[in-house]
This record gives structure tokens, sequence and C-alpha cells, in this order.
């Protein structure tokens, strides 16, 4: 296997394995122990900026840190996990900040099943207002009912 391939498969690797790190954070420190800075995103009416915007400075560190060791160490495995952290740092702003919670109005409308589906889950995520009863934690692949209900609605 060639270097590319192998770094490749890291940086794919990591984008989704950070969607498991994202859904862990998400459900066990978000809603847990610093609820404190993610409390103002469930706000019905939340502000621009929010505390809640602290944890992408919280998921880049460890990525910037993989960017520069690796790039120290000749771009080794460190550089491309790095870069896939990034990745889904950079999807997940896309799909959260831009397409579901519409911070940029830069993608307001769409048909597609999977951006309907995404924004159903989310829904479902925000109908609580507190820490506990939440459900549908991830954010890049939804659970299969939300799927589902995408589906019905469009026959």
């Amino acid at each position: 296997m060639t270097n590319g391939l192998i770094y490749l498969l890291i940086t794919t690797g990591t984008f989704i394995f950070m969607e498991g790190v994202a859904w862990f954070t998400h459900k066990f420190v978000m809603h847990g122990l610093l609820w404190v800075l993610h409390k103002d995103h469930h706000q019905k009416k939340p502000h621009f900026f929010e505390k809640n915007d602290f944890f992408f400075l919280i998921f880049a560190a460890p990525s910037i840190l993989l960017f520069f060791f690796g790039a120290e160490a000749r771009f080794n495995w460190m550089f491309y996990v790095g870069l896939g952290i990034l990745l889904y740092g950079i999807a997940y702003f896309i799909i959260h900040d831009v397409v579901i919670h519409q911070r940029f109005k830069w993608f307001s409308r769409s048909n597609n099943t999977y951006i309907k589906t995404i924004k159903r889950a989310h829904k479902m995520h925000h109908k609580h207002l507190d820490r506990h009863q939440g459900e549908s934690f991830g954010m890049l692949f939804a659970a299969r009912k939300y799927w589902q209900q995408s589906q019905k609605k469009q026959r």
C-alpha cells in the first residue's frame, strides 16, 4: 500500500470516527459537565454568538496540535489525523450552523432527503430545552427512524 493511500485511509477513518466522538461529547460532556457552555444553544432565541461556540475551539485544539507535530515529523500519520478532524469540523459547521440553524443564509432551501433527515433529527434534539431526556446527539449520521420519516413525507 502506498503512503498516499494509507494517509487517505487515516484521514477518512478519522473523519468517520469523529462522528462518534461528537456524539459521545455531545451526550456526556455538553449535556453533562459542560452544560454551562452548551445551555444557551438550547434557548428558544439564541444570540448569533453563543457560549456553545467555544466547543469549536475545544475541538480545534487537537487538530492544530496534530497538524503541528505531524508536519514537524515529516508529515507523518499525526498530520492526517489532524486533517480528518479539520474536515469533520468543516462539515459539522456547514451542516449544523449553516444548513440546520441558518446562522448564515447560504443554503436556505433544500429538497434533499439527507438534509431534511438531519434537520428532522436535530429538531427532535432541540425539542428538549434542558440537559436531560435528549435524543439524536449525532450530527452527520441520523437514526433510521428519521430517514423513514423523511421518506414518508416525500411520498
